[in-house]
């Protein structure tokens, strides 16, 4: 078997989800627990009554393509041309590092703590893999001069997710600009960003930073699954200069060769309905009103989100995150993800998924500061 398969370990996340009992409180997993809109599926239902369910293009529905393009409208990415429809923004970010980078010449940075899946996916194409912490002095905060202290001369890409999973941090405006400016004046082949923007509609800030709005060699990944409710859907895209985006359709077509002609139709009617990308906004902000309230009240040291829908937790010092997590499911019943599931600079944190109903996610915390509080 492929030992690049063998040496990647499995998710430490789902590993530990798995535990969940039906009486627990689950603040693990990122998924939605609002209902989609119904719809979406009844106009992509009559769409297929229609026309059946064919291939469609291997990048995707063209009116699809046109419509994520002129939604987000960054700068000489405004047109179909610039967008790739993938199955989900797992397989939008694994295309975008399997285009990018050659494997005997580059490197890829990625931004800790972070998701799991960019470093797999990187050591899976035999890439070499550098990472850079955050200052969890300062809440693993974005700091352009960290990052840039991360480079190598073999670096050729970076990974941002912002707003972030697991911190909830978001690289703000002036801390994008230092970034940018830095890697503008550095000279030679340019190093790229790859930004996850897959929270982009649970942000909480007015300072955020949209990397492609300043920088021109910048990929996106996104998709429906978090602003919509639509994980399950695996419908999700690429958004990046034409002449990368020729090629990672070339790449994405090898790999699944297009996304579901249904689920397209689906993310198509949530483009093109007024309101429809943020049809949940109003509703992620509420629940983050009262989950801050609760970590107000709580007593716990921790990071306050400025996007996404995760809250993290300090345990107390040398308490191992994964153990304190079985501990606490077992104890009080209540699921949270290990800090180490996000790398090393992220030991010693618990990270709270709060879309469960409020009233579950409040007694969720409580329950958090009382098991931490056996420690002191």
């Amino acid at each position: 078997m492929n030992p690049r398969v063998l040496d990647i370990p499995g998710s430490l996340i789902r590993e530990v989800a798995s535990k969940k009992r039906a009486s627990s409180i689950d603040l693990g997993l990122g998924e939605p627990s609002l209902k989609p809109n119904p719809a979406h599926f009844a106009n992509a239902m009559n769409y297929i009554a229609e026309h059946g369910i064919k291939y469609t293009h291997n990048a995707g529905d063209a009116a699809l393509r046109e419509a994520i393009a002129r939604h987000y409208d960054y700068p000489e990415m405004h047109n179909s041309s610039n967008v790739c429809i993938t199955t989900g923004s797992q397989e939008a970010m694994y295309v975008a590092l399997k285009t990018l980078l050659d494997p005997s010449r580059d490197e890829l940075l990625v931004v800790d703590p972070s998701f799991p899946s960019y470093v797999k996916m990187a050591k899976l194409e035999g890439v070499p893999v550098r990472t850079v912490e955050m200052s969890e002095d300062d809440d693993f905060a974005f700091d352009a001069q960290r990052i840039l202290s991360g480079l190598s001369e073999r670096t050729r890409a970076i990974v941002i997710c912002s707003p972030n999973n697991p911190t909830g941090r978001v690289i703000d405006r002036a801390q994008a600009e230092a970034l940018v400016g830095a890697l503008e004046r550095r000279g030679g082949d340019p190093v790229w960003l790859i930004h996850d923007e897959i929270y982009r509609e649970q942000t909480f800030v007015e300072n955020e930073a949209y990397l492609a709005e300043r920088y021109p060699h910048t990929i996106v990944t996104n998709s429906v699954s978090k602003s919509n409710a639509l994980t399950g859907l695996r419908l999700g895209w690429i958004i990046a200069p034409h002449d990368f985006i020729q090629q990672a359709i070339k790449a994405h077509a090898w790999v699944t060769s297009c996304a579901d002609t249904f689920a397209q139709q689906v993310a198509l009617n949530v483009f093109t309905t007024l309101g429809g990308v943020n049809e949940h906004v109003s509703w992620y902000r509420a629940q983050w009103a009262g989950v801050v309230e609760a970590l107000e009240s709580s007593g716990l040291r921790f990071i306050k989100p400025e996007g996404s829908f995760y809250a993290c937790v300090r345990l107390p010092d040398g308490v191992a995150s994964l153990d304190a997590a079985l501990q606490l499911l077992e104890d009080h019943d209540v699921l949270a993800i290990p800090g180490a599931a996000f790398g090393e600079s992220f030991e010693g944190w618990l990270r709270l998924s709060w879309v469960a109903p409020l009233d579950r996610v409040r007694e969720g915390i409580s329950r958090i500061a009382k098991f931490v509080k056996e420690f002191v």
